[in-house]
C-alpha cells in the first residue's frame, strides 16, 4: 500500500499537466481512476490512464470503513498514475447511495436592466436563488437543474436569452445529499492526498458517457445498476427530468449465488462473472463447471442453467423496482427511445432481453463511447467504466458552459454560499461600526 507521502514524492518526478481531469469513482465494489485530456484537433478527450482497485470500505453508496476506502483510492490512483505518466493532484468524485434524494422547486427573479432583456446575469440570479432553497441541516444540495422556463406566465421556454419581460421563472431539479456521507467521501479523497475539484451524482456523470443528444432529446431512461446501488436518470426534451436510486445491485446477486451454492463471496463474484446469465434463454450451451470445495470438501457442481436460476429472481426484482420508479416519474410514457443499461451488472449476459420484457420497451447496453478519442478508449469501453469515464466528461463540460446551462453543482453553490457569507459579514461589520460611534 502506498501512503499519500510516498505517491506525491513518486508522482512529483511526474510532468504536471494543467488541463488534465481525473474522474474518480468511488464504488461499492470497485475504485476506479480515469486521467484524460483535451484534443483539440477533433473536440474530445483522450484517456491517457486508468486505475482501478477493489473496494470494501463502502456498503450501498456510503463509506463504513475509511481506511480500506482509502487505501483502495490510493491503489488506484497509483496505478492511473503509472499508466498516464501524470501526476494526480485533483479529482472529480461521483456519488451514489439511497440517501440521495430529489425534488422539484421553482425560483422566480425580476428582470433587470431598462430594456428588461433577459441577461446572462439574470440567469445566473435565478439559479443564485434556487440554492437558497430550506432544506434540513442534515442534507446539502448537490445540484440544480434548470428544467423550463416561464416568462411573464409564459411556460415551456428552453432559452430565455434575449427575450424581453418583467418576470422570470424556472422550474428546478433539486438533488440533495446526506451531509456527513458527502463528508465522508471527501474526508477519504483528501487523506489519498488528493484535492476534490467537484462532486457530481454518478447517474448525471454516467449518462454523459453513454446516451447521445439524440437520446436525451426524445426521452430515455438510465438505469446504472452498480455493486451497492441501482441509480436511475430520466432525460426528455434535452433535459434531466428526474434522478433516483436504491439499495439494490450487483451484490444482491452476488450474495445470492454465495448462499444458494455455500461458497464465499470472492468466488461467487467470479462466476457470476464468468459463467452468469440474466435470463434462462439466453444460455446456448448449458455447460457444467466445477467450483473448488472449502477446506479440503469435495468440489462443487453446477451448471450455467442452475446458475441462472439464483440469478434472474434477484435481476427481475432490481428492474421491477427500477421500472416502478420510472412510472413514479411520470415520464414512462415519453421514452422513445427506451432504456439504456449500464454499470457492471448490465455486463450479465441476458440482461438487456430480461428488462425489456419487464420495462416492455426497447432497451440497450450503454458502453461508454461518447466524447472520446485515443489513447486507452478501448479499455474503458466496457459498462463497469460508465461512471468514471461520465466524470470526466461532465468536468470537461462544466470548463466549457455556464452554471446556468449546465446547472449549479455542489462546488457553484458552496463558492456561492461564501461569497453572499462574506457580503453579509461586510455588510455587519459596517453596521456595528455606525452602532458605535
Amino acid at each position: 500500500m502506498n501512503n499519500p507521502q510516498q505517491r506525491i514524492a513518486r508522482a512529483s518526478r511526474s510532468p504536471r499537466h494543467s488541463n488534465v481531469i481525473v474522474g474518480l469513482d468511488i464504488g461499492t465494489t470497485k475504485v476506479c481512476a480515469i486521467v484524460a485530456a483535451p484534443d483539440e484537433k477533433n473536440a474530445a478527450l483522450t484517456v491517457l490512464g486508468i486505475g482501478v482497485a477493489e473496494n470494501t470500505g463502502l456498503a450501498r453508496g456510503i463509506v463504513v470503513n475509511i481506511e480500506k476506502t482509502v487505501a483502495a483510492i490510493e491503489e488506484a490512483i497509483a496505478q492511473a498514475e503509472t499508466t498516464s505518466g501524470v501526476e494526480i493532484t485533483d479529482v472529480v468524485v461521483g456519488i451514489a447511495g439511497d440517501h440521495v434524494q430529489s425534488f422539484q422547486s421553482r425560483s422566480a427573479v425580476a428582470i433587470a436592466g431598462s430594456e428588461r432583456e433577459v441577461r446572462s446575469s439574470d440567469l445566473q440570479r435565478l439559479m443564485d436563488d434556487a440554492r437558497r432553497i430550506a432544506i434540513p441541516a442534515d442534507r446539502v444540495i448537490l445540484h440544480l437543474f434548470p428544467q423550463d422556463y416561464i416568462l411573464d406566465g409564459q411556460d415551456g421556454i428552453v432559452d430565455p436569452l434575449g427575450m424581453t419581460g418583467v418576470r422570470l421563472e424556472a422550474n428546478i431539479h433539486v438533488v440533495t445529499a446526506a451531509r456527513t456521507a458527502l463528508e465522508n467521501i471527501h474526508r477519504c479523497v483528501e487523506r489519498a492526498g488528493l484535492s476534490v475539484t467537484e462532486i457530481v451524482l454518478q447517474p448525471v456523470a454516467s449518462s454523459m458517457a453513454v446516451l447521445d443528444s439524440a437520446e436525451r432529446e426524445v426521452g430515455v431512461a438510465l438505469v446504472d445498476i452498480g455493486g451497492g446501488t441501482t441509480d436511475i436518470a430520466i432525460f426528455d426534451e434535452g433535459v434531466i427530468r428526474h434522478t433516483a436510486m436504491f439499495a439494490i445491485a450487483g451484490n444482491k446477486v452476488t450474495d445470492d449465488i454465495k448462499k444458494g451454492l455455500g461458497i464465499v463471496h470472492a468466488q461467487a463474484e467470479q462466476i457470476k462473472i464468468a459463467y452468469g446469465h440474466a435470463l434462462q434463454e439466453s444460455i446456448l450451451h448449458d455447460e457444467v463447471f466445477m467450483i473448488p470445495g472449502i477446506n479440503g470438501r469435495k468440489p462443487i457442481e453446477v451448471s450455467k442453467s442452475m446458475l441462472c436460476q439464483i440469478i434472474q429472481p434477484r435481476m427481475e426484482e432490481i428492474f421491477e423496482f427500477a421500472f416502478a420508479e420510472i412510472r413514479r416519474s411520470g415520464y414512462a410514457r415519453n421514452l422513445a427511445a427506451g432504456v439504456v443499461l449500464t454499470g457492471g451488472c448490465a455486463q450479465l449476459r441476458g440482461a438487456a432481453e430480461l428488462a425489456e420484457r419487464i420495462f416492455g420497451m426497447p432497451v440497450k447496453v450503454g458502453i461508454p463511447t461518447i466524447g472520446l478519442h485515443g489513447g486507452f478508449v478501448p479499455e474503458v469501453q466496457s459498462p463497469m467504466y460508465a461512471t468514471a469515464v461520465g466524470l470526466v466528461l461532465f468536468a470537461q463540460e462544466l470548463r466549457t458552459n455556464a452554471a446556468y446551462r449546465t446547472g449549479m453543482t455542489y462546488r457553484h453553490i458552496e463558492r456561492s454560499q461564501r461569497s453572499t457569507l462574506g457580503y453579509r459579514n461586510v455588510l455587519e461589520r459596517i453596521k456595528h461600526f455606525f452602532e458605535h460611534l
